[in-house]
């Protein structure tokens, strides 16, 4: 099929691969080597010899007794090139009888010696060779369960003699194609299989059908069917047309049995998101059905990682590999999964196909509309009478022992489980179902049967039942139609399934390409520049789409799958389109045209694939009416004679007739040699098309991580090879590292960017959070590289808990409670705020105490989240690695961890992400509970230190508040517990101006997250007490984060300028207070200052909800609007004192006020208009409100509470022209005032009423005790 498969046997070599002695041995496996293959060589596909011979046999070659089960069994498998391109195996294994009497002889001895090693455990071994466990699913490894049970199991465990028992081998003929017809090779070996063991020889020499299938059936051309002959039935073939899902053949009714539609789904999201899957089976189809048909439901994007759905018994060091991979692992007859060791779990997706469960992931986001789309495919199986739970409740295993004691049911379990497999339950009617238990359970029978065999006679009826309706009926033209159908069915089902994936692509990306960045003038420079440019606008992207994808999205355009699907985009300008892009994009354009998605609508629900009638039609067109039919097998020009045949072996076949093709041009070969040679170039070039050495170059290194990986050499490994391999992976991961930091460097530093006012934001919270989650799932891989133990799913906290341990038995040999201390920390403010010491162990134990943290994954995590927040990660696993003794114990030599050069640069890339501040942990843990520290700083020159009143603050942040706490008498330090109170805005500081000293004169006061380390500053500079400054007894305060001083000079070098930090302390006392006055601002300044604050406003609002910030530092921080305002109405305001009293804009107010009311009593205000009424009621109404609070706040406090309140219940505009029209006015202002001048009054309300668009919430500190 295509241009020369190539066609092998693997046969058996009686070296003993020697590891598993205490079996008996006809249980063991032993060393399998390729007998022939045909034609000897392919040049544009090179036989790769070692891997063939893995594949087709990869637990090594096998015996058996007439007393064994022997059916044949089907399987097939796949090789990846390096390039990435694949071919497709499809191996028939059956069991042949030994002639060789030194075979025999061999065996006789290897029984006697297990035997004599064996006598004084007879009875543990001849249960555990009972063990019926899973019988139907692997044939190959059980005995076949006889009625007579115990004769038989003495007989099956206790020995093999030659002069009594018939010795047969396994052999396997293997066909290998570059593309996957999978159920056409079935088919075609089946049949070569029959004519072997047939009675009568089949009608030409096998060699002839060998030459026809090499030679001259032409691979059919796109969009057609086409029918060649086997040895008994013509076997039909199809492709899809050029617009059509690429060709897949693997049944995905079965994948979706297995599984069941949700398991299968969810497995499917891991994959999206390349994490690492393993597949677990007893039997190799089952694991090539599910991984094959997981990656053909990709469509447009394919997996870019290593792919291995068989991964022999000799590469299991690979599932140590740290990058994703989706491999399958035959899984030992009776085995349980929890004794399966896996090196790293934390980002593991684990699939236990014959027990249809899967373990996931910790956190991972769900596959958008997930119910529907389940939905949509359930009632697509239901079409089909398939239902769409899982093929099989899971079971759970019974014991070894008990098994014999119930042979009936087990038996009967076995042969449902047989019907179960098949996926198309229920086929076999119960009449029958009965005849083959009947017939499974009947040693003459089962004896009978074996006897017919080797005389010739089939029993066709009884192999039919017995495979339930897994294997095509041999002979029996009957049955034909009926193989057909199914074959039908099978592929409209196929076909209709995948296009319900695939839809659900075509919607989520309808517009991708208007995010696609075209940046470079031609293909040369875009790929030498590749890694520097952005080829996909991720943000924007994002923000277009319906928020319930977005945490899908988010992670999934980060993948190595989706930008390799932009890659090529991009390169299609240049260049043929990739097949699958070129369908994609079709489909695209044709729904455009159809209009089902409007680009301006961005609506999350769930939309229906449209054409699935279609798709089955034209499958259906295609197989009921065939449009090419191949030449008929004949007889070749060869020696007649030479491969003698003899019934149920198989002959050699002469090798020069079948290593060359047809020299004459028949009709066959002249028409599709060009196709051909297209054909081949496309599926040489599908995944990857190299043209030359810069793109060659290119595609190896630049792209991506672990490619050159995507398939392990198949060879038996010497170390040299192994150690290769690891050095590849080391390579791999330190240049992930490279990116990783670097993208999170550049995103939020571009962010902080914007903050600050430079172009536009990119990052969002959702984005950082994916960031943060690659880079956790990045180092649990390089943890768990190369361990030489696995504890524990997590390799990270393992590592810690050895370290924790260590530690802390070195602290109590040492005495000293305190673990290892490594520097002190001074922050700004060290005169007060007691150094928080850097410890490790210190911070294992804030996350050991987290009750909210259940698993040593999320522990992990969470532990990477708060050393990233304290900036400390870095220089905490350096610390970790730096205990040489510890990794040298726990790793292996070739891990990356002992790779000195290379975790060297590591730690430096992640010193790194020291340059910008996360907040990944505090809002991420939003429950638990955190200890803060709190300090007050009074200015100790000009009052008191101490206060003779009793103390109390109140400290809020984004999550909420702690309520009023008693400060004790005479302490100027306290600490609380409080749930998480997120970044935090605001503290409530003040006293009960009791006692003598009660005048308080507070600098500022810190408080500080005691996990992780952040300070903030409330800068207050003014009194606290009746008749000082504005009268206050208590302040709210504005916080600002304090940065840590004790940082490295690399990290601080290229920092960013915080946000909102207060300049002086000169601004903070206030504007209207003693020393505040020198700071005199011009009108054309102040109106800049209120255009500023106003805007910044408007922005806080333009953001995504959960990344605002906090609102209250914009209404009255530094900058603020009140701030602002305050300017505003100083501005001309006359002189501060009047018999040396200070006036404060609130007096201003408080006489408007006075002057409104008694004019509305006198009824002067009978000629203004009802609405000028309402609005100067409103006014005094909230004025009043303000002034009689149980609240002790002063003036400017008072000041500030009105700008809050008139915002956000939009009367600020409507209130200032009532404040400008009133007489009090004259005496209070000068006449150059702002507040005097109609224009700037006019600006000052338009520029206000922009807030009316948008909704402002204030912050319970600020409007606490107001009633409005």
């Amino acid at each position: 099929l295509s241009n020369s498969p190539s066609q092998n046997k693997v046969g058996m070599n009686y070296n003993r691969s020697g590891e598993n002695f205490e079996q008996s041995p006809l249980k063991r496996t032993f060393k399998s080597k390729v007998l022939a293959r045909y034609p000897e060589n392919v040049e544009w596909n090179p036989f790769d010899q070692d891997a063939v011979n893995m594949l087709c046999m990869p637990k090594g070659l096998s015996f058996r007794t007439q007393a064994d089960q022997r059916e044949p069994q089907f399987h097939s498998f796949i090789i990846t090139k390096e390039d990435g391109s694949r071919t497709y195996g499809f191996v028939h294994t059956f069991y042949e009888e030994v002639t060789s009497p030194q075979i025999c002889s061999a065996m006789q001895t290897l029984y006697q010696m297990h035997n004599a090693e064996q006598t004084n455990a007879t009875s543990s071994s001849s249960s555990s060779s009972s063990s019926m466990d899973s019988l139907a699913s692997s044939l190959d490894d059980g005995y076949s369960p006889t009625s007579s049970s115990s004769s038989s199991l003495s007989r099956a465990a206790g020995s093999y003699d030659s002069s009594r028992d018939t010795l047969y081998v396994s052999k396997a003929l293997c066909l290998i194609t570059p593309m996957p017809f999978m159920h056409a090779c079935r088919r075609f070996l089946a049949q070569m299989h029959s004519a072997v063991i047939a009675a009568t020889t089949p009608p030409l020499p096998l060699e002839s059908y060998v030459y026809n299938i090499l030679y001259e059936v032409p691979l059919p051309a796109p969009g057609r069917s086409l029918k060649f002959h086997g040895i008994y039935e013509p076997i039909v073939c199809q492709r899809p047309g050029p617009g059509e899902l690429p060709l897949a053949d693997f049944p995905l009714a079965e994948a979706f049995a297995l599984l069941g539609v949700e398991n299968l789904v969810q497995v499917f999201t891991c994959t999206l998101l390349e994490m690492q899957i393993l597949l677990y089976s007893q039997d190799y189809q089952r694991l090539m059905t599910v991984a094959e048909g997981i990656t053909t439901l990709l469509f447009p994007f394919q997996w870019q990682h290593v792919y291995v759905p068989i991964l022999p018994a000799s590469l299991l060091h690979f599932l140590d590999a740290p990058v994703p991979y989706l491999m399958g692992l035959q899984s030992k007859e009776g085995t349980d999964r929890s004794k399966l060791e896996l090196p790293q779990e934390a980002n593991l997706c684990f699939v236990d196909i014959d027990n249809h469960s899967i373990e996931l992931p910790e956190d991972f986001p769900q596959f958008p509309n997930k119910t529907e789309f389940i939905q949509e495919l359930t009632e697509v199986l239901l079409s089909f009478g398939i239902s769409a739970n899982t093929g099989a409740p899971p079971r759970t295993r019974s014991s070894p022992g008990s098994t014999s004691s119930t042979p009936g049911r087990e038996r009967k379990s076995a042969t449902l489980r047989q019907l179960e497999d098949d996926g198309r339950n229920g086929n076999l009617a119960g009449e029958e179902l009965v005849v083959l238990e009947l017939l499974q359970g009947n040693a003459t029978l089962e004896r009978l049967q074996a006897l017919t065999k080797r005389t010739g006679v089939t029993v066709a009826r009884v192999d039919a039942l017995r495979a339930g309706v897994k294997s095509q009926p041999t002979e029996g033209q009957g049955n034909q139609i009926g193989g057909e159908e199914e074959e039908l069915r099978n592929a409209k089902l196929n076909v209709q399934l995948r296009e319900v994936f695939a839809s659900r692509f075509t919607t989520m990306f309808a517009d991708y390409e208007s995010f696609v960045i075209q940046s470079a003038p031609d293909l040369e420079s875009w790929l030498t520049n590749r890694e520097q440019m952005h080829n996909f606008d991720k943000a924007s992207f994002l923000s277009d789409q319906p928020e319930p994808y977005l945490p899908f999205l988010s992670h999934f355009i980060e993948t190595q799958m989706f930008a390799t699907f932009i890659d090529n985009k991009i390169m299609s300008q240049w260049e043929e389109k990739e097949p699958m892009l070129h369908v994609f994009d079709t489909r695209i354009d044709k729904a455009r045209l159809y209009n089902i998605r409007a680009p301006s609508l961005r609506s999350s629900c769930y939309q229906r694939c449209s054409i699935l009638k279609e798709s089955a039609q034209a499958i259906e067109k295609r197989l009921m009416k065939i449009d090419h039919t191949a030449i008929h097998p004949h007889l070749l020009d060869m020696k007649i004679g030479q491969g003698k045949y003899e019934q149920g072996f198989f002959p050699k076949l002469q090798t020069e007739v079948l290593n060359t093709g047809p020299s004459i041009n028949k009709w066959c070969h002249k028409a599709t040699t060009a196709q051909r040679r297209k054909d081949r170039h496309r599926q040489q070039t599908e995944h990857l098309t190299l043209d030359n050495d810069l793109k060659e170059k290119y595609m190896q290194e630049a792209r991506s991580l672990g490619k050159n990986l995507r398939q392990p050499k198949l060879s038996d490994l010497s170390p040299a090879v192994i150690a290769q391999t690891n050095w590849k992976f080391v390579e791999g991961l330190l240049k992930e590292c490279r990116m990783k930091t670097k993208r999170m460097l550049v995103e939020k530093m571009g962010r902080e960017a914007v903050e600050l006012g430079h172009g536009e934001a990119s990052i969002t919270g959702l984005e950082e959070n994916t960031l943060i989650a690659s880079l956790c799932d990045l180092l649990e891989r390089i943890w768990s590289h190369g361990l030489q133990v696995k504890q524990g799913k997590s390799a990270l906290w393992s590592h810690l808990l050895h370290y924790q341990a260590r530690e802390e038995m070195l602290a109590q040999q040492a005495d000293s409670p305190a673990p290892h201390i490594l520097e002190r920390r001074k922050s700004d403010s060290s005169i007060a705020m007691p150094s928080l010491r850097v410890s490790l162990i210190q911070d294992m134990r804030h996350i050991q105490s987290m009750s909210e943290i259940k698993t040593d994954v999320g522990r992990a995590r969470a532990w990477i989240r708060l050393s990233l927040e304290k900036k400390l990660l870095s220089q905490h696993l350096k610390q970790l690695l730096s205990r040489q003794a510890l990794t040298k114990k726990l790793y292996k030599r070739y891990a990356f961890l002992r790779c000195e050069e290379e975790k060297e640069q590591f730690l430096f890339h992640l010193l790194s992400l020291n340059a910008v501040d996360y907040f990944c942990f505090t809002s991420v843990f939003t429950t638990i509970m955190i200890p803060y520290r709190v300090v007050i700083i009074p200015i100790k020159k000009l009052s008191n230190a101490m206060t003779t009143s009793n103390p109390w603050v109140c400290v809020s942040g984004e999550l909420g508040d702690s309520g009023i706490m008693q400060i004790p008498k005479n302490v100027l330090e306290m600490t609380f517990d409080c749930q998480n109170l997120g970044k935090l805005t605001t503290v409530q500081l003040g006293h009960d101006n009791a006692g003598l000293l009660a005048k308080w004169l507070v600098d500022c006061v810190m408080v500080r997250n005691e996990i992780t380390g952040h300070t903030y500053r409330f800068p207050c500079g003014r009194w606290l007490g009746k008749g000082v400054d504005d009268g206050s007894l208590e302040r709210v305060l504005i916080g600002e984060l304090v940065l840590p001083s004790g940082e490295d000079d690399s990290a601080r070098a290229c920092r960013t300028p915080p946000l909102q930090r207060s300049p002086s302390q000169g601004r903070r006392i206030s504007i209207t207070s003693l020393t505040g006055r020198d700071t005199k601002l011009n009108s054309a300044q102040i109106q800049e200052g209120i255009g500023e604050a106003v805007n910044n406003i408007i922005k806080h609002f333009h953001k995504p909800e959960k990344e605002r910030g906090s609102l209250t530092v914009l209404l009255c921080g530094e900058n603020s609007l009140v701030a602002a305002l305050e300017q505003f109405f100083h501005h001309g305001f006359k002189s501060a004192r009047l018999f040396q009293k200070t006036v404060f804009v609130w007096d201003f107010v408080e006489k408007a006020v006075a002057y409104m009311e008694s004019a509305d009593q006198m009824g002067d205000l009978q000629e203004t208009t009802e609405a000028m009424k309402m609005t100067c009621q409103s006014l005094c109404h909230y004025f009043n409100a303000i002034n009689s609070t149980s609240r002790n706040i002063g003036k400017d406090g008072k000041f500030q509470l009105l700008v809050c309140l008139g915002a956000r219940d939009r009367l600020l505009p409507q209130w200032l022209p009532l404040l400008v029209e009133c007489p009090v006015i004259l005496q209070m202002y000068e006449d150059t005032a702002m507040l005097r001048d109609p224009s700037t009054l006019n600006t000052l309300i338009s520029v206000l009423e922009t807030l009316h668009d948008f909704s402002i919430t204030l912050e319970a500190s600020l409007v606490k005790g107001i009633n409005l």
